[in-house]
């Protein structure tokens, strides 16, 4: 199960901020983000190159779209669409409620299950998809809010009810000053509270050929700074043991 931090700050100069650690099968291919679709130039994401789409995606009007899988539903399946496609979906898009609208005019049976992640630095949105024809779609209240493979803030899912005290206790980060520490040490922690269980980790680590294989940074400058670049920090690897890049968003930075 991947895991996703969102915290809405509506009057902060950086009013979203999202962190997220990919969990995956480690011989899964992947490449960093970066504009890998000559279709949609404005788009920034990771591609998985199994199925084509991605898991996390920045465009150039701000709007970050990710996609978790929801229990059960891990990998492809014959005759469903892949999840990383509604990503792509979202990024076409110039704010985070046309994305939604899009999203929600889908098939939803054409997918495994799913949590899809759409917002921008006004609007934040959960849509679950559960394999039925219509999505279901959720605001985000301001504050800090995290999702697993079940729902956003179940604290019976035992990594959220562990992580999300924490997180919420953490100082936040320090954008301007590019100190993201106390997120970085949550994301990159392994240990457990009781025998093994893997659920209550932040960062999976197994014998299994299943663990965490990159974590993401994101932070959206405020609408009233249309020339602040966005920020994406990037670890291409387990967080507790890789170091965050700088991924370039800006295109007169390349």
């Amino acid at each position: 199960m991947c895991t996703l931090v969102i915290l809405r700050r509506p009057d902060n100069r950086w009013p979203l901020l999202i962190a997220a650690n990919r969990d995956e099968m480690t011989d899964r291919p992947w490449q960093p983000p970066a504009r890998h679709w000559p279709d949609r130039a404005d788009v920034v994401g990771g591609l998985d190159e199994l199925a084509g789409g991605t898991w996390i995606a920045v465009n150039d009007q701000r709007v970050v779209a990710a996609i978790l899988n929801r229990e059960g539903s891990l990998g492809p399946t014959q005759g469903k669409r892949s999840r990383g496609e509604l990503v792509l979906e979202a990024a076409d898009h110039p704010d985070a409620t046309a994305a939604v609208e899009a999203i929600a005019a889908l098939d939803g049976s054409a997918y495994r299950s799913f949590n899809l992640i759409i917002a921008d630095n006004r609007d934040a949105f959960w849509i679950r998809g559960t394999e039925q024809p219509k999505v279901e779609i959720f605001a985000i209240p301001t504050g800090l809010h995290m999702i697993t493979s079940s729902d956003l803030d179940d604290t019976d899912r035992a990594r959220i009810g562990r992580f999300l005290p924490h997180f919420r206790d953490a100082d936040e980060p320090d954008i301007e000053m590019g100190d993201w520490s106390a997120w970085e040490t949550l994301l990159a922690t392994r240990t457990h509270l009781s025998a093994e269980d893997q659920r209550e980790t932040m960062c999976i680590v197994s014998d299994q050929g299943y663990g965490t294989v990159s974590s993401t940074l994101v932070a959206l400058p405020s609408v009233d700074r249309p020339d602040t670049n966005a920020v994406w920090r990037f670890a291409p690897g387990r967080p507790d043991k890789t170091p965050y890049e700088n991924v370039i968003l800006s295109l007169s930075a390349q």
